[in-house]
């Protein structure tokens, strides 16, 4: 029942009262444990956060359900608050660079005390002030996530810079997606309400194919974790996975920039059930396979990253895990509880993979050799 699924993520996502008011940065990020995960010290929040975006290793920012953005110009070490709405509940932000973004809220009749139904907004100064997105008359209930997509296309006999936006949601249903192709000046509205009962993620490779990560259905006592691709923009859709089982739902993916191979976590609400899998797909999201996590009823699934096609990140509620070789094999990694949203972002000297969840946390890798 739609109680359950309430219930299990009210614990981690329901806006709490601001712990500090005002635009003080917080204080210096933690030294790296000793394998190389540190956790930077933020405003207190009760729960878990649901999104974090950098354009580079210094420029980020991270968004909470008590409607607060929050920006960092130093990698994370330190962060400021920028602005504060409340009654919007940030559930996804995306920048395209440091001062053009996007920020997703989860809209009303969901979780208690938000007031905004306002799904989307877009803030041209770095988040200090945001302004609606117009999508005209149809627009969507709510957002769980945003893709930027930057490419290019031939103008006049020359390649020009293109950004394609996607935001989509959402958790509990109804769903729909906001579709921009020209970097967020016009927008299009693609009704999923045949397609899918909740959309938790959606990922594009180029302007016509693209991926949602969904429910078969907005009640989680009837869903089953769903995978629906599109060749076209979006006009159709095609099922590539389903899971069979009810209570479960595909939560977030991840495709490591310029590879076919992705992933996807497979989360489940059934108390009973102690296998936690992951999808995999090498044919980019044509086709998956299940892959067995982990024997752990605690380990619920949110966030998902990979910096290549085997090394990656899953965050659970009990706690992260971690693979180096594709899925076959997982470890306990020291990744807080519940962390939704993994960012990789390239350096000097390799990635940086950012985590957020009930902590913000960060990790430096070196460079991957070419396979």
């Amino acid at each position: 029942m739609q109680t359950r699924l309430l219930t299990a993520l009210a614990a981690l996502t329901l806006p709490a009262p601001l712990a500090a008011q005002g635009s003080q940065p917080a204080a210096t990020a933690a030294p790296a444990a000793a394998d190389g995960w540190r956790t930077f010290a933020t405003e207190a929040y009760r729960g878990k956060r649901d999104s974090v975006s950098f354009v580079d290793p210094d420029h980020g920012w991270y968004g909470t359900g008590a409607g607060d953005l929050f920006a960092t110009t130093d990698g994370g070490a330190t962060w400021t608050k920028v602005a504060s709405r409340p009654g919007t509940f940030v559930r996804a932000v995306g920048f395209v660079d440091r001062l053009d973004g996007f920020i997703g809220n989860i809209g009303t009749d969901y979780y208690p005390g938000v007031t905004d139904t306002t799904p989307l907004y877009r803030t041209r100064d770095g988040g200090k002030t945001w302004e609606a997105v117009d999508t005209g008359a149809a627009t969507i209930k709510g957002v769980c996530a945003i893709d930027i997509l930057k490419t290019q296309r031939i103008y006049q006999g020359t390649l020009v810079p293109r950004t394609v936006i996607h935001a989509a949601g959402r958790v509990g249903g109804p769903t729909g997606i906001l579709r921009s192709v020209d970097g967020g000046d016009t927008w299009s509205v693609i009704d999923m309400a045949r397609h899918a009962g909740m959309i938790l993620d959606v990922t594009f490779f180029d302007e016509n194919t693209g991926l949602v990560f969904a429910a078969t259905n907005a009640d989680p006592a009837q869903a089953e974790g769903l995978v629906l691709r599109t060749e076209d923009g979006g006009k159709t859709w095609k099922e590539v996975y389903r899971s069979g089982r009810r209570f479960e739902l595909i939560w977030k993916a991840s495709f490591p920039e310029g590879s076919d191979t992705g992933y996807a976590t497979v989360q489940s609400y059934d108390p009973e059930r102690a296998t936690q899998l992951v999808i995999r797909s090498d044919d980019r999201g044509r086709t998956w396979r299940e892959i067995e996590m982990a024997q752990d009823k605690t380990a619920r699934q949110f966030g998902i990253g990979f910096v290549s096609k085997d090394v990656g990140f899953v965050g659970t509620a009990a706690g992260g895990f971690a693979t180096k070789d594709g899925g076959r094999t997982w470890e306990r990694a020291p990744i807080a509880r519940a962390a939704n949203k993994f960012e990789t972002v390239p350096t000097d000297k390799g990635v940086r993979v950012y985590a957020i969840g009930t902590e913000v946390q960060a990790i430096d890798l070196p460079l991957l050799p070419k396979r």
